[in-house]
């Protein structure tokens, strides 16, 4: 799952809708609306994601909001190294190994050390080594990764 496709689905959750509800208001497949929620499909579309909004009444920042999740989650994020160090690529090529054997706070841990908020529910923060660390939660503006 995205980060946008979660946000979708709790705000689907909040209003009671149906997935089939909402895709039949979006005037989309029921199936291409769970791909888009699951992280199956790619960055919906700017006509989508103003659809999405104006589905939910977000507006200003809670619509801004959106896009920059929107944006954030391309479930096939590519990273070009060209023309940066030998440890730029190495560091891309051993993320995208291992990506999926990381722990949630080695998870956690990598969105505080590149701006990004964290969504764990209990506030805690990780060392790389997975170690928690107790620290506030940053605010909204704080990163990207907003589950608020």
């Amino acid at each position: 799952m995205t980060p946008f496709g979660e946000r979708v689905r709790q705000l689907r959750a909040a209003k009671g809708a149906s997935l089939k509800q909402m895709a039949d208001e979006l005037e989309i497949s029921s199936a291409f609306l769970s791909a888009l929620e699951h992280g199956h499909k790619g960055t919906p579309s700017p006509m989508l994601l103003r659809q999405i909004c104006t589905y939910f009444g977000l507006i200003w920042d809670a619509a801004e909001e959106m896009e920059r999740l929107a944006a954030l989650s391309d479930p096939r994020a590519t990273v070009d190294t060209a023309g940066l160090s030998p440890d730029h690529t190495l560091v891309a090529n051993l993320l995208a190994r291992d990506i999926a054997r990381l722990a949630p706070a080695q998870l956690s841990a990598l969105l505080a050390l590149l701006g990004g908020r964290p969504l764990s529910p209990n506030g805690h923060k990780a060392d790389l080594s997975g170690n928690h660390v107790q620290t506030p939660r940053p605010g909204p503006r704080d990163g990207p990764y907003v589950d608020d």
